[in-house]
């Protein structure tokens, strides 16, 4: 019987059916089996028979896929695809999927809410409160302020959807600018350098590519005011952590909220240091809906790839 491999730990936790799915269609399920992201030496071993994977953000290189002859389809449980080396891929004929639309709303949530936690302040607020210490602690105004969205795709888009009932001005870049959408909703174009400059928020929801790997570097951070707040449920390499830890200790920017780093768990002590800095585990898109949604999707896709 040919062989799937299942990566994210997520997948199917709240609906088993679509493990039914794929044994149904004739396949074996090859589950995580260390419950963690796989290493790059674990997924040789893993994928090394298995004719198709439904992969989340585990190393899948020209390294890894060169040991999996038999693969015929690549199933992205998300959208970012930076983890998979397209061109093999596309070179040795193995179908790339991804779970487009799936989680975006979950994201989008996880995002704005990160925005207001840090502009308020209120996970610091909680932990002295539980130490019985009441002082009041002055945090920032989001109503009627003005967010930077750098990248408006479907993540994108819910995030400016959400800063309207804040009657927040919406500035956005995007590489595949789609003007109606923009005039629909009064959102501004602005390049990077004048969302860097002007606004009071940022939100980052580019795809991690050659062009946008470390758009958020010193330079990008000197620009921002210094009642700046900026969130990241992107990719962590987007930003030059260094330039940021900096940036949040010298009160560059005020604020910072970030579920994804250059590598996870981050190993930088100095980033656990920051009361201006709220952590994720790249859990954006973890809720019941977004992974009963991406799991469905995924699974279809694959099914979809391998029987024809």
């Amino acid at each position: 019987m040919e062989k799937v491999l299942i990566t994210p730990r997520s997948y199917g936790k709240y609906d088993k059916s679509v493990e039914d799915q794929l044994k149904n269609a004739g396949f074996a399920v090859v589950g995580n089996p260390v419950g963690r992201i796989l290493t790059k030496e674990e997924m040789k071993t893993w994928i090394a028979d298995c004719v198709g994977v439904i992969i989340g953000v585990d190393p899948l290189d020209k390294d890894v896929l060169a040991c999996a002859p038999n693969l015929r389809a690549v199933s992205k449980y998300g959208v970012g695809t930076d983890n998979i080396d397209l061109d093999y891929c596309k070179e040795h004929g193995v179908e790339v999927t991804i779970t487009r639309g799936a989680n975006s709303q979950a994201v989008a949530d996880y995002a704005f809410s990160m925005l207001c936690a840090c502009a308020r302040k209120i996970p610091a607020i909680d932990k002295y409160c539980h130490a019985q210490d009441w002082t009041k602690r002055m945090g920032l105004d989001i109503y009627g302020k003005k967010i930077g969205i750098l990248g408006l795709g479907a993540i994108g888009k819910g995030v400016a959807e959400r800063a309207a009932g804040f009657h927040m001005e919406v500035l956005a870049y995007d590489i595949y600018w789609n003007e109606d959408y923009a005039a629909q909703h009064g959102i501004r174009y602005a390049k990077p350098e004048e969302i860097f400059r002007e606004c009071d928020f940022i939100s980052l929801h580019l795809p991690l590519t050659e062009q946008t790997h470390g758009i958020v570097n010193e330079a990008a951070l000197s620009q921002m005011k210094k009642t700046a707040v900026l969130i990241n449920t992107a990719r962590g390499e987007l930003i030059d952590e260094d330039a940021l830890v900096k940036a949040l200790q010298s009160g560059q920017i005020a604020a910072a909220g970030l579920d994804v780093f250059r590598e996870e768990p981050p190993k930088n002590p100095e980033l656990y240091q920051l009361e201006n800095l709220i952590m994720g585990a790249h859990c954006a898109a973890s809720t019941q809906g977004a992974s009963m949604a991406m799991s469905q999707m995924a699974t279809e896709n694959l099914v979809r790839a391998l029987v024809r």
